[in-house]
C-alpha cells in the first residue's frame, strides 16, 4: 500500500476511536485504542519505536520514541493537548527526517472536533 492509503485507514481507525472514547483521556489510551483497531483491520503497527539520533557519527538519542509506525511507513504521533502548537508540527517533522520517512499523521484527541484535530505532515 501507497503511504495515502496507509494514512486513509489510519484516520478511518482514528474516527472510530475517537467516536468509541470521546475527547479527555490520557494520550496513551488512544495509543493503545488505535492499536487495537489498527489490529483488527489487520495493519501492521508498531508502538513506542526508536528513533536513533546521530550527532556527527556518534549516536546520542536518549530513548527517544515516536507513537507509533503503521506499516513500517506512516508516523502518527498523538496528543491529547488543548490545542496543537507549532512544536508538535515540527516534532512530527524532525521525526520524519530522523527515520526517513514521508507520511506522518499529528492526531490530538482533545477536541470536540476531531477533524480541527487530525493534521497531515509530509517530509
Amino acid at each position: 500500500m501507497t503511504e495515502n492509503e496507509i494514512s486513509y485507514i489510519i484516520r478511518g481507525a482514528i474516527y472510530k476511536v475517537y467516536d468509541e472514547l470521546g475527547p479527555g483521556l490520557l494520550e496513551s489510551v488512544y495509543e493503545q485504542a488505535l492499536i487495537q483497531e489498527l489490529k483488527l483491520n489487520d495493519i501492521p503497527v508498531e508502538s513506542q519505536v526508536e528513533i536513533k539520533v546521530n550527532y556527527k557519527g556518534i549516536n546520542i538519542s536518549d530513548n527517544l520514541r515516536l507513537d507509533l509506525l503503521v506499516d513500517d511507513s506512516v508516523i502518527v504521533e498523538l496528543k491529547s493537548v488543548e490545542e496543537l502548537k507549532p512544536i508538535h508540527h515540527k516534532q512530527l517533522l524532525t521525526y520524519l527526517r530522523l527515520m526517513n520517512k514521508k507520511v506522518g499523521l499529528l492526531i490530538n484527541f482533545n477536541t470536540d472536533n476531531l477533524m480541527d484535530g487530525i493534521k497531515r505532515i509530509v517530509n
